[in-house]
């Protein structure tokens, strides 16, 4: 259901979006600006209400004849700002809320981001409660009802009892004491919600607090205009307890409750409002998703122009832009909500999800190449992106050490894998853990990927399974090319696919190449004498594809928690094969029909990654202990990943 209303709300959104981006353009569209526009709306708020406050006069008998006065006698300053100051007050009800749905529309407000929710749903009441407090001041009719009603709904809690109405039965009952407090209340609730506004921003990194000048200025013309065309008055004279209210015009955007209060229960109301809230409150966990173990990070590493790198991590649900920034990279970005185009990104590893964009930032073209935005890209797993800008030397990010190494073997491992061996030069140590990978430096500075087969510690060499990919710049210069002595450009250590620390039985899922991580994984597992199960999974389209099936099965001969399972997915006749076939992760699914209490870990391609994990999820996996590593073979278009 709550998918349904997004969806919804998305298309909705986008194109009114698009119809505001084709009348201002995307940097001036006031709905990628709704939170610095609130800011904005409550600097105008405060302002015009300081004005207001030197000539209000805090008395019960004063408090209506000074509003008036001001309005009347003061109608060219005092009059204006008393509008401005109710209007900006509606329109900043109306922008937080639109904030509010358009992060619930686009699913931002869950994982990491529950706490600016929260504080989210905390400063629309307290606004509200702002308002309404501010409505009791003029002392007029209107602030009379509002009063009365406020009161009213408050006396139903046992707290009170009543208690509160006694003050209000009689005109004179209600002393100066009365207004002296509503107006200490008045100055007291926005500087409570300016500090819970500076909390909910400062949990976003580099949050703009104000809007472009041109957003600027057209919202205060349009509500100086507002309060020229229709003023803002006192309403059905002053105040008179003795009889009830008659007729008085709402201001709906903070009264919207209020008929219900005289039509409803108390209870009832109460209940609506209080409901409302916990709901609002508790939709990042909605529906509950019950998690074991850590929270899943994923490794990023962007290389900019000037040959510079960064390496940091994304919190789950975190867009690479939001991580970026976190970390103090100077990324380039404008809108933050997938419509300017300016933080476009070549992916070059690593799989994602991509949250709805405006179609003008992102061209299918530019897609098919491989681009992304990174306001949108959600890791899935470790991934390695490509901008224009330099990054390097910003925040707490770890910017990435380039190394060079000399080619110390070439032994083909099968028809199409090669075993790669590097010694760094200058006795180089490389302090990596198992599971990570290092990026090849082309001459044009281009990047390819290949993870350590070999387990950290045993000696300097750095181990590399290279498959030949048709067409595969570097993979083809490995087959033919490439003699030993040569000298190599390597950036790294990179990923995070490594062994986490837990007693769960693992299941490894390896396609292909993938199986060289698995292979430093597993053998630094045995070397840190690991006791726990493990199990590998190893899927390729042949028998001869399975290049290192004996080094496994010692494994399994020598290691009584160790077993291997390969997969043929096109058994090739006469090849003898008696094995089981079909695609790797459906023989893990027909063995386990019930996945939780497992570890697993994947590598190989995003299709099989994009195939297995939800499968494994579907049949019990905790998703918290699925950890993927997915890579994508080279093509010959220079702006796609390459091997």
């Amino acid at each position: 259901m709550i998918k349904r209303i997004q969806s919804l709300l998305q298309w909705l959104f986008l194109r009114v979006e698009g119809m505001f981006n084709a009348a201002f353009g995307d940097r001036i569209n006031p709905f990628y600006h709704l939170g610095a526009i609130s800011f904005f709306l409550f600097w105008v708020v405060g302002g015009s209400g300081l004005y207001l406050y030197v000539f209000f006069e805090t008395g019960i008998v004063d408090a209506y004849d000074s509003v008036i006065e001001l309005s009347t006698t003061q109608w060219w300053l005092g009059g204006i700002l008393r509008s401005v100051h109710r209007y900006a007050s509606d329109a900043m009800v109306l922008t937080m809320a639109l904030h509010m749905l358009r992060y619930f529309a686009f699913d931002r407000f869950r994982g990491f981001r529950w706490f600016s929710w929260m504080t989210g749903v905390m400063l629309i009441w307290m606004v509200y409660a702002t308002g309404i407090n501010g409505y009791m001041l003029p002392w007029d009719q209107l602030a009379q009802y509002v009063t009365v009603a406020t009161f009213e709904w408050l006396d139903w809690l046992p707290i009170f009892d009543g208690a509160l109405m006694r003050n209000f039965l009689y005109t004179e009952h209600v002393g100066n004491r009365f207004f002296t407090l509503l107006s200490f209340m008045h100055v007291g609730l926005p500087l409570v919600v300016l500090m819970v506004m500076s909390i909910h921003a400062q949990r976003v990194p580099k949050a703009r607090t104000t809007p472009p000048r041109a957003i600027a200025a057209g919202l205060l013309a349009t509500l100086v205009a507002l309060s020229f065309v229709a003023p803002v008055h006192s309403q059905g004279g002053v105040s008179d307890l003795a009889r009830a209210v008659a007729r008085i015009e709402p201001d709906w955007f903070y009264m919207a409750v209020f008929p219900l209060m005289t039509q409803w229960p108390m209870a009832w109301v109460w209940a609506l409002v209080v409901g409302g809230s916990v709901l609002l409150a508790l939709l990042p966990w909605w529906p509950p998703r019950f998690r074991r173990g850590e929270r899943r990070m994923a490794g990023l590493v962007i290389h900019g122009g000037q040959g510079t790198s960064a390496q940091f991590q994304a919190r789950e649900g975190e867009t690479i832009l939001d991580a970026g920034l976190r970390e103090g990279l100077p990324l380039s970005f404008e809108c933050r909500n997938g419509a300017c185009g300016l933080c476009i990104c070549t992916v070059q590893q690593g799989a994602y999800d991509h949250r709805p964009y405006s179609p003008g930032a992102l061209t299918d073209a530019q897609k098919a190449r491989g681009m992304a935005l990174m306001c949108c890209a959600v890791p899935r797993g470790d991934m390695v992106v490509e901008v224009e800008d330099a990054v390097a030397g910003a925040g707490t990010a770890r910017t990435v050490r380039e190394y060079t190494a000399v080619v110390e073997r070439l032994e083909p491992l099968a028809q199409d894998v090669m075993l790669l061996v590097l010694r760094p030069s200058e006795g180089a140590a490389l302090d990596f853990e198992a599971g990570q990978y290092i990026n090849i430096v082309l001459d044009d500075g281009q990047r390819r990927a290949f993870s350590f087969a070999n387990r950290p510690g045993a000696d300097a060499l750095i181990e590399l399974h290279v498959r030949l990919v048709p067409g595969g710049r570097f993979t083809t210069h490995v087959f033919q090319g490439m003699k030993p002595g040569d000298v190599v450009r390597f950036e790294g250590p990179l990923g995070q696919f490594t062994l986490r620390d837990s007693r769960q039985p693992i299941l490894f899922v390896a396609g292909a190449t993938g199986f060289a991580p698995v292979k430093s994984i597993v053998e630094d597992a045995f070397a840190r004498g690991v006791q726990r199960p493990m199990r590998l999974y190893w899927g390729v389209r042949r028998r001869e594809d399975l290049y290192m099936l004996e080094r496994c099965e010692q494994w399994q001969r020598e290691h009584a928690n160790f077993t291997v399972v390969p997969v043929l997915s096109e058994p090739a006749e006469g090849d003898g094969w008696t094995g089981r076939t079909g695609l790797v992760h459906e023989a893990i699914l027909a063995d386990f029909t019930d996945l939780s209490g497992y570890e697993v870990y994947l590598c190989g391609s995003v299709r099989m990654v994009e195939a297995a994990a939800p499968a494994f999820i579907a049949q019990g996996l905790d998703e918290s202990v699925c950890f993927s590593d997915a890579f994508l073979p080279a093509s010959r278009l220079p702006a796609q990943p390459a091997s």
